[in-house]
């Protein structure tokens, strides 16, 4: 054997090989083709999951909403009787916003527990586990249930020191909740991201709802402040005049006109009590208005005209407390306009240029899924109508396809077939080539037919291959180093002229069911040396039509041969 032309011929039939597998089957494009029927479970588990999530975080974020919505009922139960000259509480308006709030609060425990359930592994840094923990449990703890009832009688008292500290527990815990609405908004945007139009609308309309969420917030806060600091304004005319006395409308009352000189209405003193911002609550008469509708629209468009218009129109008193709360409604106005004409730009924006970019996705998306579709209906055509496979290993090998491979790749079973799992590539070998080795004559001869086990390992070994037609597989002269099954097409096998007469040559078809490569496998199976030898082909294999075939390596029959350690003595082979 002539070493050269060994590596010539190995290197010749390779890149064969490689043309041949870059091929597509024309006969797998015809007219009735079936529907493939793909059944990808992990796909649908994970859509389904996706989906369930996805619709689970938009009703979460809509309770976050509805809970910070909510929260104000709690600033709009005082009373204020100016006749009386005692602070009363609407028993109405509390009790629907502690049964609201101890709802809400019940479904955000049950939601924390479960997602802490789900996100434990995730939160094994240390510093993350407890941001997670604080965050929930600051949002879940039932402030305004305690505080509130406590600064209804703070505000009554003479002394009211604490009434400041109670404020910031109050404030303290829209902290979190607003910042869990922003961060699951985040988190549906990312993991719902959609282009088309309804969705961007859908944004633009959210985002001018929390535009008018903080309107109706910051309207309930002006209420609740107006009414601390009218009662503020008797405590320090009480003192003034040495009177002590609780505002409680259960109590007996004394002559306190002085207060009505002291906390006027109409013609305010500023150098006795300035009221500030707050003076308007009371010149209108929502604080003692008994009606909460209206006292709540209009402490709402309060909130809505300085939100828009930064705060700039507000006349504050020297009050700290005044003027740090007139300042955050310059800076939160600020900040959600800015954020909310970002994102109009955005959805103006993509008016103009996004629509045409959304279409041409969904059409290159349509393109991909009806070539996947074609791909499935082929790869179909080929194990069920061409070559006979059951259902489960059908399904099986389509499983593979849409695990493996992205819906634009270009799969064929050229590319398909050889990348399949070793075990299931063992289920397509033994499908095609099993019963072709227990044909054939010297393993009927040999009595090897009966080697189950050792005809499944050749089977194991085989190597897809495909040709395209016109393709040498073997040329006269070439080493024989593997036996080709052939499974698909027709392969011409013929000599040239030997120097022994101009009529001796001839050329066979070799089809479906057949193989060449015979000589070595006499070889090896009657050797009893080191098989360290091909034998060299007398024929030249070469295609006529596209070509499948199973090829079974030299290296690999001498490995199991070997590694079964069957005398070659033992065995009837036939001569």
């Amino acid at each position: 054997m002539d070493p050269p032309r060994a590596s010539g011929t190995t290197t010749h039939r390779q890149s064969d090989q490689t043309q041949g597998n870059d091929a597509r089957n024309e006969d797998r494009d015809i007219e009735e083709q079936r529907p493939s029927k793909v059944v990808d479970g992990c796909s649908i588990v994970k859509y389904l999951y996706s989906f369930v999530r996805l619709q689970y975080r938009q009703i979460f974020v809509f309770f976050r909403t509805l809970a910070v919505s909510l929260d104000p009922l709690f600033f709009y139960v005082p009373l204020i009787k100016e006749d009386k000259k005692c602070i009363g509480l609407n028993n109405v308006v509390w009790t629907i916003a502690v049964v609201s709030r101890s709802v809400v609060d019940a479904v955000f425990l049950v939601h924390f527990v479960v997602e802490y359930m789900i996100r434990r592994d995730e939160l094994k840094n240390g510093r993350r586990h407890l941001w997670f923990i604080m965050l929930n449990v600051l949002a879940i703890l039932p402030i305004p249930q305690v505080v509130m009832p406590s600064m209804y009688s703070v505000m009554r008292r003479t002394k009211s020191s604490n009434i400041t500290i109670l404020n910031s527990l109050i404030l303290l815990q829209y902290g979190p909740r607003v910042f869990q609405i922003y961060r699951y908004w985040k988190e549906l945007n990312r993991e719902g991201e959609s282009n088309n139009k309804a969705s961007q609308r859908f944004k633009a309309t959210w985002n001018l709802f929390l535009y008018i969420l903080a309107g109706h917030v910051l309207g309930a806060f002006w209420y609740f402040f107006s009414t601390q600091r009218l009662a503020a304004c008797w405590h320090k005319a009480c003192g003034i005049h040495g009177v002590e006395i609780s505002f409680n409308c259960d109590h007996s009352f004394r002559n306190l006109s002085f207060i009505d000189d002291f906390c006027r209405i109409d013609t305010p003193n500023p150098s006795t009590f300035d009221f500030g911002i707050f003076l308007e609550a009371r010149q209108s008469g929502s604080l003692e208005s008994t009606n909460y509708l209206p006292k709540a629209f209009y402490c709402f468009w309060w909130g809505m005209r300085n939100l828009s218009s930064f705060g700039s129109n507000l006349q504050t008193s020297s009050y700290i407390w005044e003027n740090i709360f007139a300042l955050g409604i310059s800076i939160f106005g600020l900040l959600l306009f800015l954020y909310f004409i970002g994102n109009l730009q955005t959805y103006m924006e993509y008016s103009k240029h996004g629509f045409d970019r959304t279409k041409e996705r969904e059409e290159g998306l349509k393109g991909r899924m009806g070539k996947r579709r074609k791909q499935q209906q082929n790869l179909d055509l080929w194990m069920y109508s061409k070559h006979g496979f059951d259902r489960t290993t059908g399904d099986k090998i389509i499983d593979h396809m849409a695990k493996s491979y992205d819906s634009d790749d270009d799969v064929s079973v050229e590319t398909l077939i050889p990348d399949l799992p070793p075990e299931l590539g063992s289920v397509v070998n033994r499908h095609f080539c099993l019963n072709m080795l227990k044909n054939l004559k010297i393993i009927k001869d040999s009595g090897l037919a009966k080697h189950e086990s050792l005809l499944l390992k050749i089977c194991d070994s085989l190597q897809p291959i495909f040709y395209k037609k016109y393709r040498y597989i073997v040329r006269e002269g070439d080493p024989i180093d593997a036996v080709f099954f052939i499974t698909a097409g027709t392969v011409w096998t013929y000599t040239r002229n030997n120097g022994e007469g101009s009529d001796s040559r001839h050329t066979e078809c070799l089809a479906k069911g057949q193989h060449f490569g015979g000589e070595l496998l006499d070889l090896v199976l009657t050797s009893t040396s080191n098989l360290s030898k091909v034998p060299v082909s007398s024929k030249t294999l070469k295609t006529y039509t596209k070509v499948e075939a199973f090829a079974l390596m030299a290296h690999d029959l001498k490995r199991i041969w070997q590694s079964n350690r069957i005398d070659p003595s033992a065995l009837t082979c036939h001569n």
